[in-house]
Formats: structure tokens, C-alpha cells, sequence
């Protein structure tokens, strides 16, 4: 089943026909939200903490998805994004201050959201598959969304962006905000369901189904290239 019937919510099930995907390609940028070395590495950050509270079995279908699934799209992703000279940005959780005090609120919790990640720690670098290279965009944030407490939004319009392809982890959470918030923001936003995972399946679908056509366009890896391509041809 396609991304755009399987994530079809309640709001749209009796509408018969869907406006077509136009944008264009010269106008829209890659965003990789998240995707770095804490939440992503199976011997280091978050994980050894699971590891640690006995958590670890429940955690192994995240990782699995992120490494057979997620990861490889990323690349994917990125490599096109690179061979045709379109922008490619990044969206990651660090603090500028050693000891936290400029995160917000919801990163000083206690529990899943407590992150302290320095702006320079190992911790907060992108994984080596997903490195940004010169030239290429990447904010730091203190929050979830990417549009919350970062320049982002007026980098894209400096540079004359319109469409966001969204990647990265977790589905339910920061990639879930940096979506809405960049809907609100005027932006047209694919979300790439392949390229994303959350702590499980259920969060996932969950959340992609609640944001499909409202925020987003729900495609897969091969679909939103496909997409790029077809609207390549109509812009010429």
C-alpha cells in the first residue's frame, strides 16, 4: 500500500481526488532532523543508558529500522539531493553552554527529553553516514521543533527555499514539530516516511497519519525522488 492511502486520515477518507504534488526543485531543500551520534549508535548514548536499565530489548526494533531502513534512505536522499546541486540542511539537538542552561524547559525534564548534548561533544555530531560537508546548513537547536528557537525559517526564505523534504528521528516528536511548525509557516512539506523511525511502528504510523495532506505529504524515499524528477520536467 502506497504512503498516501495508508496514511489517509479520518478529515480526508471521502475526499475522491487529491491535488497533484507540484513544486519546484530549484526552490526546495533537504532537512535531516536528529540523526546523530546519541540517539543513533547502537554502543553509545541513549543506548548504553537502555542497555544499563534493562530496557535494551524493547529499544532493538528501533535501531534494526534505523540501520536497515532509515539510514540507507538518508543516504539515498542525500546523495541525490548532493549530485544535483540542490540545498541540503541539518536540524540537531545542541546547546551552546557546557552545563545546559540555554535548552529549554522541555530538554532540562527529567526522563526521555533530559538531552545535554554540547554544541562540540561527540554526542551531538550527525552519524559519519549522514556528515554534513561544507557549505551545507546546520542549526542547533534547543528544542524539538527546527522552526522553534533557530534562524532556519529565515535561512530558508533568504535563499528562497519553498519545499522541505523532512528525514529523520523521531517521527512522533521532533520531526512531527519541525513539520507543523513549518506548515504554519507557508512552506509545502514532504515527509519521507522510509527515512524516519520512532521508538515503534505504532508512534510512527500514528503520527503520519494525523499529519498527512493537513502538513504534509507523505511519500517514500523512491516516491519523493520520483516527485523531484516529474516536477524537474514541468519547470524547464
Amino acid at each position: 500500500m502506497r504512503p498516501k492511502e495508508k496514511y489517509l486520515n479520518f478529515y480526508y477518507e471521502t475526499v475522491k481526488e487529491h491535488e497533484e504534488l507540484t513544486f519546484d526543485p530549484r526552490k526546495t531543500a533537504l532537512l535531516i532532523i536528529d540523526m546523530q551520534n546519541e540517539f543513533v549508535l547502537r554502543d553509545f548514548g541513549e543506548a548504553l543508558q537502555f542497555k544499563e536499565m534493562g530496557e535494551w530489548e524493547r529499544w532493538i526494533p528501533f535501531h534494526d529500522r534505523l540501520d536497515d531502513i532509515a539510514i540507507p534512505n538518508n543516504k539515498k536522499l542525500l546523495e541525490y539531493f548532493r549530485e544535483n546541486k540542490m540545498v541540503v540542511t541539518f536540524g540537531r539537538i545542541a546547546c551552546l553552554r557546557e552545563d545546559g542552561e540555554d535548552r529549554s524547559p522541555v530538554q532540562k525534564s527529567e526522563g526521555w527529553n533530559n538531552m545535554l548534548m554540547p554544541v562540540n561533544s561527540y554526542a551531538a555530531q550527525m552519524i559519519d553516514e549522514l556528515k554534513p560537508l561544507e557549505n551545507e546548513i546546520v542549526v542547533n537547536k534547543t528544542t524539538d521543533s527546527v522552526t522553534t528557537g533557530t534562524n532556519y525559517l529565515t535561512l530558508l526564505r533568504f535563499m528562497g527555499i519553498e519545499t522541505i523534504v523532512v528525514t529523520g528521528i523521531v517521527t512522533d516528536q521532533c520531526v512531527a514539530s519541525t513539520i507543523r511548525g513549518l506548515a504554519d509557516e507557508g512552506f509545502k512539506v514532504i515527509c519521507v516516511e522510509d527515512a524516519c523511525a520512532a521508538g515503534s511502528m505504532e508512534l510512527h504510523d500514528a503520527e503520519l497519519k494525523i499529519m498527512s495532506v493537513i502538513y504534509c505529504d507523505v511519500l517514500t524515499t523512491q516516491e519523493t525522488i520520483q516527485a523531484i524528477e516529474k516536477n524537474k520536467q514541468k519547470n524547464r
